[in-house]
């Protein structure tokens, strides 16, 4: 449900609202936009409908919200959600760029491409420490020794670390090391995972599964954000279809698609969407055209010795190349068509 608030409303009668949603047991959520302020409800939908809303000062209307992802909807937080890690902003018109290797290796590779990417323009440094890979017996990553390379890389660089847990035991480890938690294709209905994740504080990138829809993907990050985390940030890294020329199928119309249904920031992976070097690079130019919030990106100066997916790491003067012509992007705003296509129905 959402209560929508007079543009004239006060403080003071936005809060006694959210008192006395409180007192009759259901959870409330306050929006203050610009022009609207609105409070979206998650409780019995019967027993609130049955409340006295028409007697409250500053009540508006009163709407019901069909999506079954209630926290992760636009229509119950009408304002892009903003993230700020370490005074690196994502989203409401931040973009963000991530890069780094696939899986941390040693302590020399991975500050080379932290001072080559920061040096390019990449604001977080994303390495894996725990691996989730097809085969048992191929790399499993490096644990915390891996976390400890990533803690140096950030001391040298300033640049926040992005990294993957796997599994409820491992996140009081990652947590004491990462600034952003990645929770990869394997996990995205991991719902245990989820929800212990959003019981912490720390922002958790949300890739989609394999093969789930983009609903599914939104149903995944209500689980997260059911838990009192706010600060999920979805990302498209493809899905598997019947094509089998690249890794997956990005499709990028489902950026603008759930940026439409959701408030929080959308970013694209189009190292894993693709898998194959160069290819790389446009599909990461499509997506930021298409209104992305921002790339992660996989990042190494000898492919060939990378310990997982190398095959799919750009070169540091790759990442170079893609940043500069990101650069004539910066103007392109994707809502501004948005307004645009509303204006002229």
């Amino acid at each position: 449900m959402i209560i929508v608030m007079k543009n004239s409303v006060t403080t003071e009668q936005i809060d006694e609202v959210v008192k006395h949603v409180i007192s009759w047991g259901a959870q409330a959520h306050v929006d203050r936009g610009d022009v609207q302020t609105v409070i979206g409800i998650i409780g019995d939908k019967a027993e609130i409908l049955r409340k006295p809303w028409g007697s409250f000062a500053g009540v508006e209307k009163v709407l019901e919200v069909s999506d079954p992802f209630k926290m992760a909807s636009r229509k119950f937080h009408p304002t892009d959600t903003i993230i700020d890690v370490e005074g690196v902003k994502l989203g409401g018109g931040h973009t963000c760029v991530i890069a780094g290797p696939c899986s941390v290796d040693t302590e020399e590779y991975v500050l080379a491409i932290a001072k080559a990417v920061k040096a390019a323009g990449a604001t977080m440094l994303r390495g894996g420490a725990f691996k989730p890979r097809t085969s048992p017996y191929t790399f499993q990553g490096s644990g915390e020794d891996g976390l400890k390379i990533l803690k140096t890389a950030k001391q040298e660089t300033g640049l926040p670390i992005v990294t993957e847990v796997m599994s409820i035991d491992q996140i009081d480890l990652v947590y004491r090391y990462a600034d952003v938690i990645q929770i990869g294709a394997r996990n995205t209905q991991n719902f245990n995972l989820l929800k212990a994740l959003g019981k912490m504080g720390k922002p958790v990138i949300l890739k989609n599964g394999i093969a789930t829809t983009a609903k599914e993907h939104l149903m995944s990050a209500e689980y997260v954000m059911s838990e009192g985390l706010k600060e999920v940030i979805l990302c498209l890294r493809g899905t598997r279809t019947y094509e089998t020329a690249m890794r997956n199928c990005l499709d990028v119309a489902l950026i603008p698609y759930l940026q439409e249904l959701s408030h929080l920031p959308v970013i694209v992976d189009s190292s894993h969407s693709t898998g194959i070097r160069p290819f790389v690079m446009p599909v990461a130019y499509a997506g930021m055209a298409a209104g992305a919030d921002g790339l992660i990106l996989e990042v190494h100066p000898n492919p060939c010795e990378a310990l997982s997916d190398g095959e799919q790491a750009l070169l540091p003067n790759d990442f170079e190349y893609l940043m500069k012509r990101l650069e004539g992007l910066k103007a392109w705003n994707q809502r501004d068509w948005k307004t645009q296509a509303k204006s002229t129905k």
